[in-house]
């Protein structure tokens, strides 16, 4: 006989994820972490004291303020997003997986919407994906620290890193406090030393969500940006490969976000988070 409970899961940023095991795993050994764990941070290169060019402070105060702007600046972009979630048991039984695509659009009249362009019926046998992950999907995995949400978190400096081509200030990042209803990021952080942008972000969405009959776990995840226009970098890629343990057995989740095509809209456009809507009805060509 099957049973449900639920697994938190998403992420840029996403959906919390709900086991869906039969009985017969319910021995299966389990090791739930804490939901204020912080993600186990990159391995140091060069943690401590360095050799730099302003105080901690002044880089945190720069690179949230280009953080705003920057936040501002995307909603000012159509692009193209695909999401994949793929789950099974810890032996790889019961596979399955969620897909869907949407462009991220604009009205004539600038009114910002998620169009779904492709979205097969779900296969999850083991989770299923639920309003955290959706909310973590669009505001943790693609993380963005603006000046506005500075006083949420504790940002510690740890050393200087060098990726590929980029050198990078590292940053531990937790929430300060944990809200009712509000979700968080827990991790590491790259700063672009040139641009004062983060470039690249490990770790998870939290709180874990964990009550009576229910267990809202989170994967760790992967985000990527690259530099799209001037000193904005956008994130274009993220990925989460993480078993889940659950009091009823271990889940594995692998996800894969991709973020294409960034076009923009206009540049007096200033609106909110994107929101799923139906399809607009037509409007009238703007008048000139």
């Amino acid at each position: 006989m099957s049973y449900l409970k639920t697994v938190s899961f998403f992420g840029a940023g996403v959906l919390a994820l709900c086991t869906a095991a039969v009985a017969a795993i319910s021995t299966l050994p389990a090791t739930a972490q804490s939901p204020q764990q912080p993600a186990p941070a990159a391995p140091a290169t060069q943690a401590g004291a360095d050799n730099l060019p302003m105080s901690t402070a002044e880089i945190i105060r720069r690179f949230s303020a280009n953080e705003s702007q920057f936040r501002t600046e995307r909603g000012n972009y159509t692009y193209t997003q695909s999401v994949l979630v793929e789950a099974s048991l810890a032996d790889g039984s019961q596979s399955g997986r969620y897909e869907m695509n949407s462009d991220i659009v604009f009205t004539p009249e600038g009114k910002r919407y998620e169009k779904v362009t492709y979205a097969p019926q779900s296969t999850l046998k083991v989770i299923q994906l639920t309003p955290q992950d959706m909310k973590d999907l669009e505001s943790i995995q693609p993380f963005v620290l603006t000046s506005e949400d500075l006083s949420k978190y504790d940002v510690k400096y740890d050393g200087k890193e060098r990726i590929d081509a980029l050198d990078t200030y590292r940053f531990n990042v937790g929430p300060r406090k944990i809200e009712k209803d509000q979700r968080y990021f827990q991790g590491t952080i790259w700063v672009d030393d040139h641009d004062f942008a983060i470039v690249k972000s490990d770790g998870k969405a939290v709180p874990d969500i964990i009550e009576k009959g229910r267990e809202n776990r989170f994967p760790r995840f992967v985000t990527y940006r690259e530099n799209i226009e001037a000193n904005y970098w956008f994130p274009t890629y993220t990925r989460a490969d993480d078993t889940l343990h659950f009091d009823n057995g271990d889940i594995r989740v692998r996800m894969t976000v991709r973020y294409r095509n960034y076009k923009r809209f206009g540049s007096t456009v200033r609106i909110g988070p994107s929101t799923a809507i139906d399809t607009p009805e037509p409007a009238a060509p703007p008048t000139r």
